[in-house]
């Protein structure tokens, strides 16, 4: 298993002011009659991933943000002669990172429930479990997606932020989905977890002055000026598998592993927030769920649109 090599800030698949309509027929307990086991076969093979494989703490999570411009699995198609689909436009391809376990979930579930439970859906539970797993909170998650039969290639290459965004373009970004401010720092610590390429904080660990000097040191032994661009290091330093505040407690003391992560707390607006977040672990885990919630209601497919794909990786 590929180790998880993304950020957050690469996959906000942010949650848009329209989560009504569609997301009104999403229910908790779709499949209580045509496929009872659902939930339990989604949690068990995400649990044994992890148990597997923790530096994988953000794939599934990624992996549903990213998704999430229309909660419709469509980052799960590859690429075929005639297609073209999302995970080539990932900024960073390690927000796929997961979709094997995905598809053995939904071989599972195909023998168990041919034909009924969607790839959208085993993705959105897929990444509550995987926090759940790790210490986090839980949520309900609202099912009944179905599955696109199309790509929104345009839309993955030009709306997913990039880690090396400041302050005022995160802010753009995440209010182009109407996140506030403080939505946006609660999404965001979900850096809790997980780990990321040296590809993606080189420039930050060498050229950046608002960073801890031994943080950065410790850092340049992993992530060399040259090469090593595959190399790990986890986002948070005290405790990368444990769903907890630390990340926010991190900041306080520049030891934000992004440049998009210390932009949270840099002298700007967000600086109170993150201070708030860095005490509250409680109030933390509230909002963070509420997040998590709008965005799994964004914009899904319902009733007839879509399908329900035998395989994750192709349409029907």
């Amino acid at each position: 298993m590929a180790a998880i090599k993304l950020s957050i800030c690469l996959l906000l698949c942010l949650i848009g002011a329209a989560s009504g309509g569609s997301a009104n027929k999403l229910r908790p307990d779709f499949y209580n009659l045509q496929c009872p086991l659902a939930l339990q076969i989604i949690r068990e093979e995400v649990t044994t991933a992890l148990k597997k494989e923790p530096t994988m703490g953000l794939a599934f999570f990624s992996l549903h943000f990213t998704d999430c411009f229309g909660c419709d699995a469509s980052i799960l198609l590859k690429d075929t002669q005639n297609f073209t689909g999302e995970q080539s436009a990932v900024p960073d391809a390690g927000s796929t990172n997961g979709t094997d376990i995905i598809e053995k979930i939904k071989g599972r579930l195909e023998k168990l429930c041919p034909g009924v439970v969607s790839c959208a859906d085993i993705v959105a539970v897929a990444a509550r479990d995987s926090v759940v797993a790790q210490g986090g909170p839980s949520w309900n998650v609202r099912l009944g997606r179905r599955d696109s039969t199309t790509s929104n290639i345009s839309a993955v290459s030009t709306d997913l932020p990039s880690p090396f965004m400041n302050l005022s373009q995160l802010l753009a970004t995440f209010g182009k989905k109407n996140f506030t401010a403080k939505e946006m720092v609660a999404f965001t610590g979900v850096h809790t977890v997980g780990f990321i390429r040296c590809l993606f904080f080189r420039t930050r660990i060498y050229n950046e002055s608002n960073i801890d000097p031994s943080y950065a040191r410790s850092l340049q032994e992993k992530c060399p000026f040259v090469g090593g661009d595959d190399n790990l290091a986890p986002l948070d330093r005290s405790t990368p598998h444990q769903f907890d505040n630390a990340y926010y407690k991190n900041l306080l003391v520049k030891k934000g592993l992004l440049h998009s992560d210390q932009e949270l707390y840099n002298g700007g607006s967000t600086d109170s927030i993150v201070e708030f977040y860095a005490s509250n672990a409680l109030l933390f885990r509230r909002d963070f769920a509420n997040t998590a919630i709008k965005m799994g209601n964004f914009g899904p497919l319902t009733g007839t649109r879509g399908q329900i794909r035998t395989q994750c990786s192709k349409v029907n």
